[in-house]
């Protein structure tokens, strides 16, 4: 089940319609001004868009997100308690970290460009992102257009619609020096956010993909995050030979070959002579899904072992494959059949799949029940 992160951070928004053009460190200052809160309402609009969808709700206490989620009915997890009534960008922090860690597959918040800040600091590129825009500044790219907007997003992920992964720059001002009439403007760093699916690059005739185009770019996008000495187990498939090809290395291409530095040092391996190559080495895996069916383990690559597997980890699992390809499969997960069961219930989830250079899709792993 798709496992939606939540939270709210109660005071965003508050210092606008009292003209205080912000609410860091002006949140008592604006209620004495009248001023009410608006960032649990923005985030209504947004979780009323989700209503009888198939997710799980992981947020935290009271008015970061539990309360509402209670009131329309969802099904939640409570991951995070904050000490005080009175939240703070500690609680934020706090929380996604915990999100990150229990593997929610989006964050979804509500608040403004201070709210992002604190979840870069924490999360980084560890945890898919979307914002509910609910801050006097909205200047950084992670926010969708509008609460409701956000909420369809976050349908279209949980009904396994394909949709790019995007880095949304984390923009913020300085708000003392808005106050007195000068805007300063600072980048704090990326978050990845999902967004519409974009073909950006290697297209022919009304954006439709071209495979002879894409396919060099996915091989420069792979080849340009190889770090030395580690060693790259290469999956079977056309889309892994054009990494191998890019290379400038021998494929085998219904095989898994070794390379390291790059440099090819073994060739069509068996499933013991992998464990033996890799044991006690840092390992990535490349791998692309069969198309038309969508397996990414367990037919023609019974080499890569529930062993094996388990030795490189989920998180060194690199996905590849063309737009076009997972279209193809119609909203359909990604499958796993590696023969462990427990293995395959740890491989699923929303991942992240090189469909280019600099460009990414999240697509769900998840076998039939």
């Amino acid at each position: 089940m798709f496992r939606l992160g939540l939270i709210i951070n109660p005071i965003a928004g508050m210092g606008g319609a009292v003209a205080l053009k912000g609410t860091d460190a002006m949140a008592e200052r604006a209620r004495q001004l009248g001023a009410v809160p608006l960032a649990g309402e923005r985030a209504r609009a947004a979780l009323g868009e989700l209503v009888g969808l198939p997710l799980q709700l992981v947020t935290v206490a009271g008015e970061m997100g539990e309360r509402l989620a209670r009131e329309l009915g969802f099904a939640c997890e409570v991951i995070w308690r904050p000490a005080c009534a009175e939240t703070s960008a500690e609680d934020t922090r706090a929380a996604a970290q915990a999100m990150c860690a229990a593997g929610v597959d989006l964050l979804l918040f509500a608040g403004g460009d201070g709210t992002a800040r604190d979840l870069c600091a924490a999360v980084g590129a560890g945890v898919h992102v979307l914002g509910i825009p609910a801050g006097c500044k909205i200047h950084s790219g992670v926010y969708a257009v509008t609460p409701q907007a956000a909420g369809r997003l976050v349908a279209r992920m949980v009904r396994g619609e394909l949709l790019s992964l995007c880095e949304g720059e984390v923009m913020d001002i300085d708000e003392v020096a808005f106050r007195a009439g000068r805007v300063r403007t600072r980048h704090y760093g990326e978050l990845l956010v999902p967004q519409d699916l974009r073909f950006v690059q290697a297209v022919k005739l009304a954006g439709r993909e071209h495979a002879s185009l894409v396919l060099p770019d996915i091989a420069a996008e792979v080849v340009s995050r190889m770090e030395p000495d580690t060693l790259y187990l290469m999956g079977s498939g056309s889309t892994v030979a054009a990494c191998m090809d890019e290379l400038g290395l021998e494929n085998t291409l219904l095989g898994v070959d070794l390379v390291e530095n790059g440099r090819l040092i073994g060739q069509d391996l068996r499933a013991d002579e992998i464990l033996e190559r890799i044991a006690g080495r840092p390992c990535r895996l490349v791998i692309t899904p069969i198309g038309g069916q969508g397996h990414l383990f367990g037919r023609g690559n019974q080499q890569l072992s529930p062993a094996v597997i388990r030795h490189i980890g989920p998180e060194q699992i690199m996905v590849v494959a063309t737009k076009a390809k997972l279209a193809a499969l119609g909203g359909r997960a990604l499958l796993v059949d590696t023969g462990d069961e427990a293995l395959d219930l740890a491989l699923e989830g929303y991942r992240r799949i090189i469909t280019g250079w600099r460009d990414q899709v999240i697509y769900p792993v998840a076998n039939p029940r």
